[in-house]
């Protein structure tokens, strides 16, 4: 299993089309999520990812968001409960700070994601709301 973290222009079109995929796989398959995934903020984004034979398995965009804060989205495991999260998020966010200079990190979990994301340092900010139907939460974490 390899890591990569690149910018849109330094991304092959292979491994777009694979970034794609997993992403249409987790959220239109898998959740049951029907929004528009390619909303443009790819191009100016920083992908992070896990790849192996091939496939992207585990995968997140973090994009400039306000200041100093870079805003993580769009992240998944194709394989559940294999820790790949876990490598993901340690290995991505040192990435994020290396390339953006961030000293803080925000993003939208899914409510029932919160216990992972804690244990990674994030805290809650926010109360519960919707976000393409499904019960979110922001957490941020401070670098």
């Amino acid at each position: 299993m390899k890591f990569y973290a690149k910018t849109f222009s330094e991304l092959s079109a292979r491994e777009i089309y694979e970034i794609l995929k997993s992403r249409m796989e987790i959220f239109l398959l898998e959740q049951n999520i029907k929004c528009l995934d390619t909303d443009d903020i790819d191009y100016d984004s920083l992908h992070v990812f896990f790849e192996h034979d091939g496939r992207v398995v585990a995968y997140f965009r973090a994009f400039k968001y306000d200041g100093d804060t870079v805003k993580i989205g769009r992240v998944l495991t194709v394989e559940h409960g294999k820790g790949f999260g876990k490598r993901l998020m340690l290995e991505g966010m040192e990435k994020v700070k290396e390339h953006f200079g961030c000293s803080t990190i925000l993003l939208h979990s899914q409510k029932h994601a919160e216990g992972f994301y804690k244990k990674l340092g994030f805290e809650t900010v926010s109360d519960e709301y919707l976000e393409e139907g499904v019960l979110h939460i922001t957490m941020k974490k401070d670098l």
